[in-house]
């Protein structure tokens, strides 16, 4: 179903009961999976794929190119969008910068509220939630599950793990750990996101862990290295060695500290 106001490019690939509303703009390279939905007023531009079952609200851009300087005009690259993913009226998500990988990516089950906005070469994860107006600069990475505030300021590389919580007007200028929660400008981390967790259905052996380490990184007087080194030795679960992948894992930010 494709309103008469819409601009559809010949090209574009469009699958079976993809619903496209008042005056959307779909680009040459756009793929738009299966029962989608474009609401109305989306701009959908450059080498971008839709998931399927995908709810896209008024007035987002997504595929534009990117900001970064360096960008190339008629460079390749891409955007990528998950199955059943949400996006809220006002989003903007910017294609990939070539000589950085090309690709921005969002994944599956994500709901990004209004006036968010994504940059060049950022990878969401699936499960993801940004609040309205939370901001990731380029190349940011969150991890499966993580939830960014409200007008929340993530520093462009910065990694946020899975199950962390970045709170509203929260600063995040360095990578905070999988399963923590964070607040303040600058940020500071105040514990494990522990209401998340608990909705998650967690294992009690996995928080008590979970909670001992944290102790270990915030409140001993180990650095990082040290604290990774002493949780190499007691961690038992599969969530306290995605805590320690996290820790050990290349970073140009540095772990929030």
């Amino acid at each position: 179903m494709i309103h008469p106001s819409a601009i559809v490019h010949p090209n574009a690939s469009i699958a079976k009961n993809v619903d496209i509303g008042p005056y959307c703009v779909v680009g040459e390279h756009v793929t738009i999976g299966a029962r989608a939905t474009l609401l109305a007023h989306v701009v959908i531009t450059g080498r971008t794929t839709i998931g399927e079952d995908a709810v896209i609200h008024p007035f987002c851009s997504i595929g534009a190119p990117s900001q970064d300087r360096k960008a190339e005009e008629g460079e390749l690259a891409y955007t990528t969008i998950g199955a059943r993913t949400v996006i809220r009226e006002y989003v903007s998500i910017h294609r990939g910068s070539a000589d950085a990988g090309g690709v921005t990516s969002v994944g599956d089950d994500c709901l990004i509220l209004a006036y968010g906005h994504i940059a060049h070469n950022c990878h969401v994860g699936n499960g993801v939630t940004m609040s309205n107006l939370a901001q990731l600069a380029g190349h940011v990475v969150v991890e499966d599950n993580a939830l960014v505030g409200a007008m929340a300021g993530v520093h462009q590389f910065v990694r946020i793990g899975q199950y962390a919580f970045v709170g509203g007007y929260t600063k995040l200028g360095r990578d905070l750990p999988p399963y923590l929660l964070a607040d303040g400008n600058p940020a500071e981390v105040y514990g494990l996101n522990s209401v998340g967790l608990r909705r998650a259905g967690f294992s009690r052996e996995a928080l008590v862990e979970l909670k001992d380490a944290y102790k270990t990184i915030y409140r001993s007087e180990k650095n990082v290295s040290q604290a990774v080194e002493a949780l190499r030795g007691t961690v038992q679960t599969d969530e306290g060695r995605s805590l320690l992948a996290f820790l050990e894992a290349e970073s140009e930010r540095g772990i929030l500290k």
